[in-house]
C-alpha cells in the first residue's frame, strides 16, 4: 500500500510565484506580531530554522522577509548575533485595533469603510496592473482554494489578496491604508475539529467567497474597471450582508 502523499506546504501552493509572494505573507504575519506587542522592541526574533518550521517556508523566503522588515525599519540584524525588533517603531497614523472589532456592529462598520475604499482600488488596479501582479493574484486565489480543501487557515492569503490589489493601483496611499488595517479585517473561522458537518459547511462558504475573489481578478486582468469595481463591491457587500443577517438570527 502506497504511503499517503504529504500535506501541501504553503510553498507548494504557489508554483512559479512562491518566494516573493510567501515572503510578503511572512512579512505581514511578523509585522502584525510586532505591531500588536507579541514581539516587543528589543526582543530577538526566532531563528531562521524556527520561522521555517512554523510557517512551512524555505530559508530564501525567510531571508527575503527579514530584508523587507529591515527596510521598513521594524527590525535590526546584528551579524553573528541575530535579528531584533527595533527599539523605536513609528506607529501608523491610522489603524484598527483588535478591540475595535469586538462586535458584529464593529465588523459591519469596517466593511462599510472597505466598500468605499476597495471598490475604487479594484477599478484603479484594472487600469494600472501589470502581468506580474495578475500572476500573483491568481496564485493567491489558487492558494486559498488549496487551503480550503485542506481545512487550513485562509486568512493570511486572503489579506494578501486585498493588499496585492492595493499595490496594483500604483498608489501608495491605498497600500498604506490596507496595511494599517491589518489582517484583522479578514474574519477567522473557528470550528470544532471533530465536527465534520460544520467543516463541510465552512468549505462550501469559503468556496463561494473565493469564487468572488476569482471574479475580481478576472475583471482586473481584463482591464475592466467597471467590472472590477462591481465585483469588489459585490464581494464586500455580500460579506456585510452575511454579518447583518447574523445579527437577527
Amino acid at each position: 500500500m502506497n504511503a499517503a502523499a504529504p500535506a501541501p506546504t504553503p510553498e507548494s501552493l504557489l508554483p512559479g510565484r512562491r518566494p516573493r509572494t510567501l515572503a510578503q505573507v511572512l512579512v505581514t504575519a511578523l509585522e502584525e506580531r510586532i505591531r500588536d506587542g507579541r514581539l516587543v522592541p528589543g526582543v530577538k526574533l526566532p531563528t531562521e530554522a524556527e520561522i521555517m518550521g512554523e510557517f512551512g517556508v524555505s530559508r530564501t523566503v525567510v531571508r527575503e522577509a527579514i530584508s523587507r522588515l529591515q527596510a521598513a525599519g521594524l527590525v535590526n540584524t546584528r551579524h553573528g548575533v541575530g535579528t531584533f525588533v527595533a527599539e523605536k517603531i513609528d506607529e501608523p497614523a491610522f489603524r484598527i485595533l483588535p478591540q475595535q472589532l469586538a462586535t458584529l456592529h464593529d465588523v459591519i462598520a469596517l466593511l462599510e469603510l472597505r466598500i468605499g475604499i476597495e471598490t475604487e482600488a479594484a477599478a484603479l488596479a484594472a487600469q494600472r496592473r501589470g502581468d506580474e501582479q495578475i500572476a500573483t493574484l491568481r496564485g493567491l486565489v489558487a492558494q486559498i482554494a488549496q487551503a480550503i480543501e485542506a481545512d487550513q487557515d485562509t486568512v493570511a492569503a486572503d489579506y494578501q489578496f486585498h493588499l496585492e490589489i492595493a499595490r496594483a493601483t500604483q498608489n501608495g496611499h491605498y497600500v498604506q491604508l490596507i496595511g494599517a488595517l491589518g489582517s484583522g479585517i479578514i474574519p477567522r473561522a473557528r470550528l470544532a475539529e471533530d465536527d465534520a458537518e460544520a467543516r463541510q459547511r465552512q468549505r462550501v462558504f469559503l468556496r463561494r467567497v473565493n469564487a468572488e475573489h476569482e471574479a475580481i481578478v478576472e475583471a482586473i486582468a481584463a482591464g475592466d474597471a467597471e467590472g472590477a469595481r462591481a465585483a469588489m463591491r459585490m464581494h464586500l457587500s455580500n460579506s456585510r450582508e452575511r454579518r447583518r443577517r447574523s445579527l437577527v438570527t
